[in-house]
C-alpha cells in the first residue's frame, strides 16, 4: 500500500469491522488457515528473504520465523473457539434474577510495527492473535529487511481478506504517518526511543499499546550448575541469529569457581557449532547493517576477547565473541548489546550477581544455571523480568501456552497464544436482568427501617 492510499484503506477496514464481518469465529479460521498455507506453500520464499536481508539459515528461519508462527496459528485455531465463549460470573442473591457473564470483544483497526530482527516472525505472532481476536489490522514491517517487507506485503494482500487487512512498506517517514492517524490498539516491538514516540502518539487518542522494548537480559551460572550444559546452550543462545535477539543473554555472571572451566567449554561449543572460522559458517547470520555493526564492533574494545573479537565491515561480520576482564562501568555494560558480543563477569557471593542485576532496568528475561532449588527461588524472587528460564534460555517464549512481553523499561503488555488473544480484545462486562421481582426497597426515599434493612440485607448476602 502507498501513503496517498493510506485514509481510503483504513475507511475500508473500519468498515469492514463495523459491518461485524470479523466477528463470525468462521471467518477468524479461514483467516488464519490462508495464513498457514501462505507459509506452507512459500516457505522457500520466506528463507531465501530473510537470508537475502542478513544471511540467516534457512534451518534457523524456520526454527525462529515460520515454524514458529505455524505452531501459533495451530494453537490458536484449536482453542479459538473456547476462549471465544463468555465467563459466566456469579450474581449475589439480592440481583437476582439475572445472568452475568464477561465477553471478549475485539478492539477494531489495530496497528502492528514489526522489527528488523526477526521480521516474520514480529510481524505476524501479534497479527495471528489480532485475527484471533476478530480484528481488522495494519501491517507495517520494517525497511531495515527489505526483502522480508516485500514478501509479506504482497503475499498477505493475496492470502488474507483485502477488505480487512493492510501492509504498508517503508521506514521512518510512513512510520509517523500511521501514527498520525486513529487505531483502536498499537503493538510495536523496537527501542525504548522509539517507544516512548509511539505512547506519546498514542496518548492523543487515548489507544492501547503493547510495547516490547528488549533489554539486558542476565544470565547466572552459578557454581554447582552443569557446565557442559551451560556452556552449549548459552553459546547457542547468544549467538543465534548473531545475537540479535532481545531475549538473548545479555551478559553472563559466573561464579569465580566456574570461571575458567566455563570459558573452555564455551570455547569448545562455539567450535563445534560454527567452526573455526565462523565468518565460513552457513549457520552464522551477519549484522542486518553498517550503524549496527559499528555500534557493536565499538563494544569489543571493553574487554579481553576469550574467543572472536574477529570483524569485517564490507561483509558485515563480527565473530562470536566472549569476553573477559569487563568492568561493570563498562559501555558494554550500559545498553542493550544486540549483537554477538557476549561479557562474562564474575561473582563470589549470589547476592553480588543479583545486585548488578538490579542495577539495570528490568529486562525481558533473567536466566538461571543452577541445581539448586533454593537458589532458583532466590533469584526468581529477588530479580524482576518478563520471563524467567531455569537451566536453559529462550524456550520460555517458544511456548505457546506461556505470555510473552516484558515489564517496566522492557515492555508492556502480553501476546502469544490466550495472552495474545486477551491483549487485542478487551473484557465487557454483561448483566441480562429479568423485569420481575421488582421490590420497593431500592428505590428511595430511605428512611431509617428500610435502610437499616437494606444495610443488613447487603452485608449478609454481599
Amino acid at each position: 500500500m502507498k501513503l496517498e492510499n493510506l485514509h481510503e484503506t483504513l475507511n475500508q477496514l473500519r468498515q469492514t469491522f463495523g459491518e461485524g464481518v470479523t466477528r463470525d469465529i468462521a471467518w477468524r479460521r479461514t483467516q488464519l488457515v490462508a495464513l498457514r498455507k501462505f507459509l506452507h506453500e512459500e516457505e522457500r520464499r520466506i528463507a531465501d528473504a530473510v537470508f537475502r536481508d542478513f544471511g540467516k539459515s534457512s534451518a534457523e528461519t524456520f526454527l525462529t520465523e515460520s515454524g514458529f508462527i505455524d505452531g501459533e496459528i495451530r494453537y490458536c485455531l484449536a482453542r479459538l473457539e473456547k476462549w471465544m465463549k463468555p465467563e459466566r460470573v456469579p450474581i449475589p442473591l439480592y440481583y437476582q434474577f439475572g445472568r452475568a457473564e464477561v465477553q471478549r470483544h475485539p478492539f477494531g483497526v489495530v496497528l502492528i510495527i514489526g522489527a528488523w530482527n526477526y521480521p516474520l516472525n514480529i510481524c505476524l505472532a501479534p497479527l495471528v492473535c489480532a485475527i484471533a481476536a476478530g480484528n481488522c489490522a495494519v501491517v507495517k514491517p520494517s525497511e531495515h529487511a527489505p526483502h522480508t517487507s516485500g514478501i509479506i506485503a504482497e503475499e498477505l494482500s493475496r492470502c488474507l481478506d483485502s477488505n480487512a487487512f493492510a501492509v504498508f512498506q517503508g521506514g521512518a517517514e510512513e512510520t509517523q504517518a500511521l501514527l498520525k492517524e486513529r487505531f483502536d490498539c498499537i503493538c510495536y516491538t523496537g527501542s525504548r526511543q522509539i517507544g516512548r514516540e509511539i505512547m506519546h502518539a498514542a496518548s492523543r487518542t487515548l489507544t492501547p499499546v503493547l510495547l516490547e522494548l528488549g533489554g539486558k537480559s542476565p544470565c547466572i551460572v552459578d557454581r554447582d550448575a552443569n557446565l557442559r550444559i551451560a556452556a552449549r546452550r548459552i553459546v547457542w543462545a547468544k549467538f543465534l541469529n548473531a545475537g540479535q535477539t532481545c531475549i538473548a543473554p545479555d551478559y553472563v555472571l559466573v561464579h569465580r569457581d566456574a570461571e575458567k572451566e566455563l570459558f573452555r567449554l564455551m570455547k569448545e561449543e562455539l567450535a563445534r557449532m560454527y567452526g573455526n572460522d565462523p565468518k565460513a559458517s552457513s549457520d552464522y547470520p551477519r549484522i542486518i547493517n553498517e550503524r549496527h555493526f559499528d555500534r557493536v564492533a565499538e563494544l569489543i574494545r571493553d574487554g579481553i576477547p576469550e574467543a572472536g573479537g574477529d570483524i569485517d565491515r564490507e561483509r558485515r561480520y563480527i565473530a562470536p565473541t566472549i569476553l573477559s576482564g569487563v568492568s561493570i562501568d563498562a559501555p558494554v555494560m550500559q545498553d542493550e548489546i544486540f549483537g554477538p558480543v557476549l561479557p562474562v563477569l564474575v561473582y563470589d557471593d549470589l547476592d553480588e550477581a543479583i545486585a548488578v542485576i538490579r542495577k539495570n532496568p528490568d529486562p525481558l528475561a533473567v536466566y538461571l544455571f543452577t541445581a539448586s532449588a533454593s537458589t532458583r527461588e532466590k533469584v526468581l524472587a529477588a530479580t524482576r523480568s518478563g520471563g524467567f528460564c531455569s537451566n536453559d534460555l529462550l524456550f520460555q517464549s517458544a511456548i505457546h501456552g506461556l505470555p510473552f512481553g516484558g515489564v517496566g523499561m522492557s515492555g508492556f503488555g502480553r501476546y502469544h497464544g490466550k495472552a495474545g488473544y486477551e491483549a487485542f480484545s478487551y473484557e465487557r462486562s454483561v448483566l441480562y436482568r429479568s423485569l420481575l421481582p421488582d421490590p420497593g426497597l431500592r428505590y428511595p426515599p430511605y428512611g431509617r427501617k428500610k435502610f437499616s434493612l437494606l444495610r443488613r440485607i447487603v452485608t449478609f448476602f454481599g
